[in-house]
């Protein structure tokens, strides 16, 4: 292996990290409070797809019911964190000049 220099993180994939790990954590939240509520009026998956947006918009258009949904707040999710580490990476990058 060839010798790299460790690179530190960058603040941005820190917060891309966590941004992945609070949309994880509202996908499990929503599908725990789908599952275990009686009434058909549960709204708990709605959250997840707005912390997601506008990309899980884009998804959830395909048929697919709750494996669709799935989906699409982790594509969501991924588009998303790869934005927050992008504009991170940018301005991180403006800031040592």
């Amino acid at each position: 292996m060839p010798d790299r220099p460790f690179r530190r993180p960058t603040a941005g994939a820190a917060v891309a990290l966590a941004y992945l790990a609070v949309c994880a954590a509202l996908l499990v939240w929503a599908l725990v409070v789908t599952a275990t509520d009686t009434s058909d009026e549960s709204m708990a998956g709605v959250i997840p797809l707005l912390a997601t947006a506008p990309a899980s918009f884009v998804l959830l258009l395909l048929p697919g019911g709750t494996a669709m949904v799935i989906v699409a707040v982790a594509v969501g999710a991924l588009v998303n964190a790869a934005i927050i580490n992008w504009c991170g990476r940018a301005l991180s990058r403006g800031s040592g000049r």
